[in-house]
């Protein structure tokens, strides 16, 4: 079973994640906080990783900590689902259109965490959340999870499209990386023996 399950508790979140990565996309996320949940969801439906997260923090303050320590957590959780990454097909990508926005992914389950962020929120909020958190989040997941990571945005110029393709796209990208290739299922796909 490719599953994991992560508890992090620190002085100022409480976050636990369990994922599947042979699920359906079944979700079940709250973080408090919510259009992350929102993107969250839109992560685990287009990768198709049955994901259920639970967070509290200290909101009262920002949203910062329970987003970037809920990244750390799913990218943990990523990794140990993964194991030794035998079978898998390792790389993903994706171009996603959202009607003005399109954004790219690109992503290796490398084991050498690297993000490149090409993305310009045209707001400083979505609503109540601020839109710099959107690359917080895909730096701690690329971190603890050991993922070199490219997102690109082509264009658009509404930031909640554009922070809802980055996740979608990431979401596909991550469903193609993470599937075991048929014709290499007992083999980890490196010349190294390793990732």
């Amino acid at each position: 079973m490719r599953t994991a399950s992560i508890t992090r508790t620190t002085a100022e979140t409480d976050i636990s994640v369990e994922i599947d990565l042979d699920g359906s996309g079944a979700y079940d996320n709250a973080t408090g906080v919510g259009f992350f949940d929102h993107m969250l969801d839109q992560l685990a439906r287009h990768a198709l990783i049955d994901m259920k997260i639970r967070a509290t923090g200290d909101t009262h303050i920002d949203d910062h900590h329970t987003v970037e320590d809920t990244g750390i957590a799913l990218g943990q959780a990523l990794a140990q689902a993964l194991g030794e990454k035998r079978g898998i097909r390792r790389y993903g990508e994706c171009h996603l259109p959202m009607d003005d926005a399109q954004v790219r992914a690109a992503l290796d389950l490398s084991g050498r965490p690297f993000l490149v962020w090409n993305v310009a929120m045209p707001t400083p909020k979505i609503g109540t959340f601020d839109t710099e958190l959107v690359r917080e989040f895909f730096q701690a997941l690329s971190t603890h999870g050991g993922i070199t990571l490219h997102i690109d945005q082509i264009h658009g110029f509404n930031s909640h499209h554009i922070a809802e393709a980055a996740f979608k796209a990431v979401a596909r990208a991550l469903r193609s990386a993470v599937e075991v290739d048929p014709r290499k299922a007992d083999a980890v796909p490196s010349t190294k023996g390793t990732l």
